[in-house]
């Protein structure tokens, strides 16, 4: 199992579970078996089944989970996604780690669905951001594969992302790039290096540079956007971003950009809603 998957598994049970389960240890012996279902109530994407079943084996290798819907599937209120089987202690201890991270996930795989539905034919690609929840952002990501999106970097350790303040702080574009590609050769890192323009004067500027992988066009309007790409011309990637909605998305990725990032696929979306009934 992939160590920051477990990290997250662990971490939530042990949030979860403190000193004891201490309702189930109460009132369910130790043998009790029963069987659960986990029941959609609204529709969307589904996302987490694979998860489910790392959890399961992680809290208790004997819990059965039979998949009747796989992650990436549409689902509609009332639909039956799994069956787990097994210890009845067991069910309980997994029940709202499963529900919280699926729910959470699902949710992100719809919106996502829906925003790459919104740019299809297009050309551009749908990327996420760093605007993750804290401690999660692996199944976040996860869901906007599940979803149908792209991964943008990970976190600030691999890749390269001059935004506006690195800028600001370096004292302009071409002192940020200069050192930038200093300090990736003399620590002999291989690293894409993304730039953010926020005018066409520091587009000009980063367009006199070799070396960049992918100009971020940020916050520009669609007319501006269009002017953009055609200034950059292919020579290299374009990714668009900045209060890009679902009602401008389609004009912004019609521009011709390689991509587009919205922070909104993860950061502003309501959990689908599901539960895990004993049946």
């Amino acid at each position: 199992m992939d160590s920051e998957l477990e990290r997250i598994i662990l971490s939530g049970l042990r949030e979860d579970l403190g000193s004891g389960d201490h309702s189930s240890l109460a009132c369910i012996p130790s043998h009790s078996q029963g069987t659960a279902q986990l029941l959609v109530k609204e529709n969307g994407i589904i996302a987490g089944v694979e998860f489910a079943q790392k959890l399961c084996a992680v809290v208790d290798s004997s819990l059965v989970l039979a998949v009747k819907i796989r992650d990436g599937e549409m689902v509609k209120k009332g639909d039956v996604v799994l069956v787990l089987s097994g210890s009845s202690q067991s069910l309980l201890k997994v029940e709202r780690l499963m529900l919280n991270s699926m729910q959470r996930m699902s949710a992100i795989a719809t919106k996502t669905r829906h925003f790459v539905d919104l740019i299809k034919g297009t050309g551009a690609k749908l990327l996420d951001t760093r605007k993750t929840t804290p401690g999660i952002r692996l199944l976040e990501k996860w869901a906007v594969l599940i979803g149908g999106g792209y991964n943008h970097r990970f976190g600030l350790f691999d890749m390269i992302m001059l935004k506006d303040n690195h800028i600001d702080f370096a004292g302009g574009i071409d002192q940020a790039l200069a050192k930038t590609k200093a300090y990736l050769k003399t620590n002999q890192l291989n690293l894409d290096i993304i730039v953010e323009v926020r005018n066409f004067d520091e587009l000009n500027t980063v367009l006199k540079h070799e070396g960049v992988k992918r100009i971020l066009i940020d916050n520009f309007s669609i007319d501006d956007t269009k002017k953009a790409v055609k200034m950059i011309g292919g020579r290299c990637e374009s990714e668009s971003s900045g209060n890009i909605n679902e009602l401008t998305i389609t004009a912004y990725a019609a521009c011709g950009v390689d991509y587009i990032s919205s922070g909104a696929i993860t950061h502003s979306v309501c959990n689908l809603d599901l539960s895990l009934k004993a049946v």
